[in-house]
Order: C-alpha cells, then sequence, then structure tokens
C-alpha cells in the first residue's frame, strides 16, 4: 500500500462521496471509505471492491471525537500516512425561512458542515505530514459564495436559508485560513454545483460524475498545484 496514493472520503457511502471514491480508486489508488452509517458503508465499499477497485470502509461519524481518532488510527495501522483527505459529509438541514429558523437547526448543520470538517482534519494532519504530497479537498458549495447568492441575475432562483449557506460560507472561511497555516499541505474548496443526489432530491441536472469533477481535480493535483483556492468543474469561483 505504501507505494500507491492513499485517500479517505467522509460520507462516501452514497452520492457525491461514493462516485469520489470509485473515481478515485479508479487512478489505482487505495481509498477509505468512511461512513457514518455501517452497514451502508461497508456494502458500498464490497460493491467497489466486486468491480477490483482497492476501497476499503473505515467507520467514521464526523461529528464524533472518539469515532474520528480510532478512523485515523485505522489508517494508520493499514497505510501509515495519508495523501488525500477528502472532507466530503455533509447534511442541508432546514428549509425554514429565515425568520422562523432556531439556534438549533444552524447547531444541527454546522455540527456536520463545519465543525466536522475541522475535527477530521485535525486528527488526520499527522498522516497527512507523513505523506509527500499531501492535499485537502473541502467540499463546499456554490450557496456558500457571497458573490453568488447576492448575484442579481440569480436573484429569486434559490429562497433564502441560513443553515446551510451559512455553514459553507463558514467552511470556505476555513479552508483558506488553513490554506495560509499550511504551507506544506495544498488545500482547496469545492463546489459541486447542482447535482442530483438525495440532497437534492435527485433534481439536480448534473450527474454524480459530473459533480465529482472538481473534487477529483484537486484531489489529484501536482506539487505545483492551487491552495487556498475555490473551484467547480469549469474553474475559480468567486468566493
Amino acid at each position: 500500500m505504501a507505494s500507491t496514493t492513499t485517500a479517505l472520503v467522509t460520507g462516501a457511502n452514497k452520492g457525491l462521496g461514493r462516485e469520489t471514491v470509485r473515481r478515485l480508486a479508479g487512478l489505482g489508488w487505495q481509498v477509505f471509505l468512511a461512513a457514518r452509517d455501517t452497514t451502508r458503508g461497508m456494502a458500498a465499499a464490497a460493491e467497489l471492491v466486486g468491480d477490483g477497485l482497492s476501497v476499503e470502509f473505515v467507520p467514521l461519524d464526523v461529528t464524533s471525537d472518539e469515532s474520528v481518532t480510532a478512523a485515523a488510527g485505522t489508517v494508520k495501522a493499514r497505510a501509515g500516512r495519508l495523501d488525500v483527505l477528502v472532507n466530503n459529509a455533509g447534511i442541508g438541514g432546514t428549509n425554514s425561512a429565515p425568520a422562523d429558523t432556531l439556534v438549533f437547526d444552524l447547531r444541527e448543520v454546522f455540527e456536520v458542515n463545519v465543525f466536522g470538517p475541522v475535527r477530521v482534519t485535525h486528527a488526520f494532519l499527522p498522516l497527512l505530514r507523513a505523506s509527500e504530497h499531501p492535499r485537502i479537498v473541502m467540499v463546499s458549495s456554490g450557496m456558500g459564495s457571497v458573490a453568488t447568492i447576492t448575484d442579481p441575475s440569480l436573484s429569486g432562483l434559490v429562497p433564502p436559508t441560513l443553515a446551510y449557506p451559512a455553514s459553507k460560507s463558514a467552511l470556505n472561511m476555513i479552508t483558506t485560513q488553513y490554506a495560509s497555516a499550511l504551507s506544506d499541505i495544498k488545500i482547496n474548496a469545492v463546489d459541486p454545483g447542482y447535482t442530483a443526489t438525495d440532497m437534492t432530491n435527485n433534481s439536480g441536472f448534473q450527474t454524480v460524475t459530473e459533480g465529482t469533477d472538481a473534487i477529483v481535480r484537486l484531489a489529484d493535483i501536482g506539487s505545483d498545484g492551487p491552495t487556498g483556492g475555490f473551484f467547480d468543474r469549469t474553474g475559480p469561483v468567486s468566493w
């Protein structure tokens, strides 16, 4: 295993996470499919292994210190290092209007979408630093782009909500600060775009393969690649 690229993808039992695992493993990488739901995670990993891919399931709940620490221990024992971390796990939360949104609604979403990536990144930093070329991909959203949300040409297309957009804006800022502080690691945020997944009730116009284009591209950048940026499948995205 030490001779190939190693990666871990959170929230990977379905949707964008599972497709990311499939595509990265298709590059010949050893990929850890991390998910909170053990039954679904093991089933997803087994399907990919059945397709001849090097995939291993790792239980990981991004809201639990104990679970994240255990997952890092598993990866250390199996691989000794981690080359690529994809912080994909996320939830949509309530679609209630801002005036009807409670603090609890924000706290629940931030626990997964913001605190989760911080918890996972912190736990895996020692393994990433054992890599010759470590990369972190934060799966964000165009909903977290203030420039996009306030674009007059898009006015009225998306009803205003607090939790999900605010959580992704926070993740974007966290990405820039990590990138600024950790010059030895390439760290970028990506906007998958409007993709047909459970989170969009499969209403997105993109396939999961198209939705993972930016994730895979940023996961596979060279040592001369960007850091501290925000990208979608066509290129840079405005913050």
